[in-house]
């Protein structure tokens, strides 16, 4: 057989291989951005809307600060019911019928001491710090969701490597198989063909795997489920590779004024200042003011007891009454008295009727109106105001304790302002000598790519002028895929070196 038939052989058994290429990459049906990803990460992510919740109590504790500059007031108010019985009082039994009662009290408090005016100033600080604490979890979440986006397109690009494979290695197992039918090689090098096609087949399912589950962490991170499929899902952003032109003088005093951890260490630094200022104030005087309202109502159920109580009170005057008329007139007898002291008419003085065994019936309705009180009809009680001044002298030293304690407390805080401030100078180096680093990997990545790639050239060609071997061809596509997957991971690694850089920094930095 000559040499353009074996060719032509060879193509003819090339040409069904096409239909065993694997499935090419559906078209997307949503397509996410960084920026949408990071918009619905700060609105769904669990971690950052913990954060968030905080701002709420903070701005609070401001108004609550500035309102204890104002009196604090009070309003109460009580029923009571009593039944029917008997009741002890030093030693004594009482009789008791049942009765209703109500009170009601209003009171009026103010108070100003050293606590009092500091903590304006103490919560506003706390209030800073809350805020810088917010804002430092939307930095960190920020670079989680970018660094998982960068982690997914690599997964992304790693998948079309992966792809990429199998066709190469579908190519030399068809091409394998043309030459094993035409004698050219031996049944060996066919097998060694169908084992590395298999094997990159095996690598794009695993490449398929990773990429599906990087694409559900960061629909994790961003606090939601995915919307379709993740492998209906697509990343629309890419990132150019560009020389960075980032000076390391400008990048240190920025990530000193913007990093967010470090301004939220400085925020905890004011709470701690001013929290010694507060311990401070506890040696001021204390003034205080107080001022009360009140009334009460007692109400008798059994009115006729009370209309019979008043009758025996009456009666008990009238006889009293005459009692004394008769006195004044044995005096005074045979002169009447000189001072008409003798009350002619005891039932009506007594506020009898005319047989002197019963009330009136407007004194009846009377007693029983006035008795009708339950339950608003108060009768007031005095007013009552005070004011105190103390000024505390000895309290087993609890206020010297509470100070010191929290001088240790700023003085930690300090502390860890500096250290942090160590931290973020190292930290903006090593990330900029890190982007150095991963930009100039990119370009020997770059050059081990066209390298291998001219490698595969060579040994496919040697192949087909039955000069290479199959085990030559399998090595060549190998270093192919080391190389393409080594590129890809180049270029990444490059991304979240600038992202983990503009991290330390505290803003973005392209």
């Amino acid at each position: 057989m000559t040499r353009w038939s074996a060719l032509a052989l060879m193509m003819a058994f090339a040409i069904p291989a096409a239909a065993q290429e694997p499935a090419p990459r559906p078209a997307p049906t949503v397509s996410l951005s960084l920026n949408e990803a990071q918009e619905q990460a700060r609105r769904n992510s669990p971690a950052y809307r913990q954060s968030l919740n905080d701002a709420g109590p903070a701005g609070w504790g401001v108004r609550s600060a500035y309102a204890t500059f104002l009196p604090s007031l009070d309003v109460s108010t009580s029923f009571r019911y009593v039944g029917e019985g008997q009741s002890a009082f030093g030693g004594t039994l009482f009789s008791q019928g049942a009765t209703l009662s109500s009170s009601y009290g209003v009171q009026l408090g103010w108070r100003l001491n050293g606590e009092t005016l500091a903590a304006p100033a103490q919560q506003r600080a706390s209030q800073r710090a809350t805020d810088a604490d917010i804002t430092n979890a939307g930095i960190l979440l920020q670079n989680d969701v970018t660094t998982q986006y960068l982690a997914t397109l690599q997964a992304i690009a790693q998948t079309d490597v992966a792809r990429q494979q199998v066709i190469r290695n579908e190519d030399f197992r068809a091409l394998a198989e043309a030459r094993y039918r035409v004698g050219q090689t031996t049944l060996l090098d066919l097998r060694q063909a169908e084992v590395t096609k298999g094997q990159s087949e095996v690598s794009l399912l695993r490449a398929q795997q990773t990429e599906a589950e990087a694409k559900l962490e960061l629909f994790r991170r961003m606090g939601i489920m995915p919307p379709v499929e993740v492998s209906q899902v697509g990343l629309s952003d890419s990132f150019p590779v560009t020389e960075p032109t980032y000076r390391l003088e400008d990048l240190v005093p920025l990530a000193e004024a913007e990093n967010p951890a470090l301004r939220a260490l400085r925020a905890r630094e004011d709470v701690a200042s001013a929290q010694v200022r507060a311990n401070r104030s506890q040696y001021f005087p204390t003034i205080s003011f107080n001022a009360s309202w009140s009334g009460f109502t007692q109400e008798f159920r059994d009115a006729d007891g009370i209309v019979a109580n008043t009758l025996g009170r009456r009666m008990g005057v009238a006889e009293n009454c005459r009692f004394q008329n008769g006195i004044l007139q044995r005096l005074t007898s045979p002169h009447p008295a000189p001072n008409g002291g003798i009350i002619a008419d005891c039932n009506a003085f007594a506020g009898l009727d005319a047989t002197g065994s019963a009330l009136p019936a407007a004194a009846r309705d009377s007693v029983i109106n006035r008795n009708n009180v339950f339950p608003f009809n108060y009768t007031s009680q005095p007013f009552r105001a005070s004011v105190t001044v103390s000024l505390p002298i000895f309290n087993n030293f609890g206020r010297e304790l509470q100070l010191s304690q929290a001088q240790a407390a700023r003085e930690d805080a300090v502390e860890a302002v500096r250290g942090r401030e160590l931290a973020v100078r190292a930290e903006v180096q090593a990330r900029w000598l890190g982007v150095q680093t991963a930009y100039r990997a990119i370009a020997v990545q770059r050059a081990n790519q066209d390298a291998a790639r001219e490698q595969l050239r060579l040994a496919q060609d040697r192949y087909r002028r039955g000069s290479g071997s199959a085990p030559e061809v399998s090595d060549a596509q190998a270093a192919v895929t080391r190389a393409e997957g080594d590129y890809v991971n180049a270029i990444y690694d490059y991304h979240r070196a600038i992202a983990a850089l503009e991290f330390a920094v505290g803003r973005p930095l392209r």
